[in-house]
């Protein structure tokens, strides 16, 4: 089959799945699996199905058993009454005043997204504000756009992934890629900020300003099912731990799926040392648990298809071919503006493996240098994050209980503007130079 072909059944592929999840034709977990085996049937790959949607669904498996253990284990420390504490102090620091809540929201998902782990920074910042945002009656939708803008900002640090993996793709040193970013990224981080308060303000003329006593907050809400499994004096023991289980998660003293097992057979013993009450707080998170590794896996047939059978590097390829010649000496713009779309579409590993260096190799005719599209292909991760093919889309929509559809419908626009202002900033500080000029950069 022509690449040609090839491409237009990658992107019909997408394109089906999108307007499927979007207009709630189909659940993610159905489309995910569904459409990728029908598209596949019907482009003559039958016989190979099979292994492909495999060989996706193993590469995933780690992800899927880090998500299903570290959901139970912040479960488990929700249910013992560690974050209650912090809860308290957060919404005395903000009151009733959304604007501040949501401000609070975005500086706590920019700190807690430095250890490079997405799923930990939406575990830790969800469990934290999710209370506050159901006493204020705000809109969760508000938290998910504000923690996944956070994090992709954040994530473009050397050891967030995306980084790491353009460079290693491009042969490239990673510093050269990422130091010339860090004023972009700066001005990033301001967007969100800036979005934080907009965003607040809205949800502030929308309910006012609540009168809120901290000191009377009611936390049950979170364990209504059984509001006796709090374990106050045991706080510091959770506490100790928990920071024990994120120091090896970023330190990768050992494998990630490995910490957060270990983490919750110590948390689940402490805190509930009879098995009866083991098995009654792991049955009580194992539908949200089990909801987001199920949505991960089909998340595996769909990526393992699209790459198997050829057809991202088809619509990368084609994605080259239609780029007009008199664009060829702004490749850096044209892969920046490109970059959210792209990787949209794709995993980080499709993308930036399979993508950009086909970008780079045809950027380099026009003397633009491989650096400046590495950097530029950055750009884009708020509108990746935002991809029903990111583990952590599941996540943060499990956590908050609403659909993944939902969340692109709202934070689509801003994912689009905030990636924009990455783009402006990195092009008037030099890093993505406009033209082939910069050259060495």
């Amino acid at each position: 089959m022509s690449p040609s072909i090839l491409a237009l059944f990658g992107f019909g592929m997408v394109i089906t799945f999108m307007v499927l999840i979007m207009t709630r034709r189909l659940s993610a977990l159905s489309a995910l699996i569904v459409i990728p085996l029908v598209v596949a049937g019907l482009a003559g790959f039958g016989p190979e199905i099979g292994g492909m949607a495999i060989q996706g669904v193993v590469a995933l498996a780690p992800t899927a058993v880090v998500l299903l253990f570290a959901v139970l284990y912040f479960g488990i420390m929700i249910d013992a009454g560690l974050f209650d504490p912090l809860v308290r102090r957060v919404l005395k620091a903000v009151g009733g005043d959304p604007r501040k809540v949501a401000l609070g929201t975005a500086i706590v998902a920019l700190i807690v997204s430095l250890d490079g782990d997405g799923a930990t920074t939406a575990m830790v910042t969800i469990t934290a504000f999710l209370p506050i945002y159901r006493r204020l009656k705000m809109n969760v939708l508000v938290l998910a756009v504000l923690l996944g803008s956070a994090n992709a900002m954040i994530n473009i640090l050397p050891w967030g992934g995306p980084t790491a993996r353009v460079a290693s793709a491009l042969q490239l040193d990673i510093n050269d890629v990422f130091l010339p970013l860090i004023p972009a990224i700066l001005i990033g981080v301001a967007g969100v900020i800036a979005l934080a308060w907009y965003l607040g303000g809205v949800e502030r003329r929308r309910l006012g300003v609540v009168d809120v006593e901290p000191e009377a907050a009611d936390f049950t809400a979170l364990r209504e099912d059984a509001p006796d499994v709090a374990r106050p004096r045991l706080i510091w023991v959770n506490l100790i731990l928990t920071l024990a289980v994120l120091a090896a998660a970023i330190t990768r003293v050992l494998p990630l799926p490995l910490v957060f097992m270990i983490g919750l057979a110590i948390a689940v013993t402490v805190n509930y040392p009879r098995v009866i009450e083991q098995r009654a707080r792991i049955a009580a998170h194992a539908p949200n648990a089990i909801g987001i590794a199920v949505l991960v896996f089909a998340a595996g047939v769909f990526t393992g298809i699209l790459d198997g059978t050829g057809m991202v590097a088809a619509m990368g390829a084609a994605f080259v071919h239609v780029i007009p010649p008199a664009l060829g000496p702004h490749m850096g713009l044209v892969t920046a503006l490109a970059s959210g779309p792209l990787s949209f579409v794709m995993s980080n590993d499709a993308y930036y493996f399979g993508i950009v260096p086909v970008i780079a190799e045809a950027a380099g005719h026009y003397g633009v240098a491989p650096v400046e599209i590495a950097r530029a292909s950055l750009l884009g991760q708020t509108i990746h994050n935002l991809s029903p093919l990111v583990a952590g889309v599941y996540l943060v929509a499990g956590m908050l209980d609403v659909e993944v559809g939902a969340m692109q419908r709202f934070g689509l626009k801003w994912a689009v503007a905030l990636a924009l202002l990455l783009v402006f900033g990195a092009v008037i500080t030099g890093a993505v130079p406009f033209g082939a000029a910069g050259v060495g950069g």
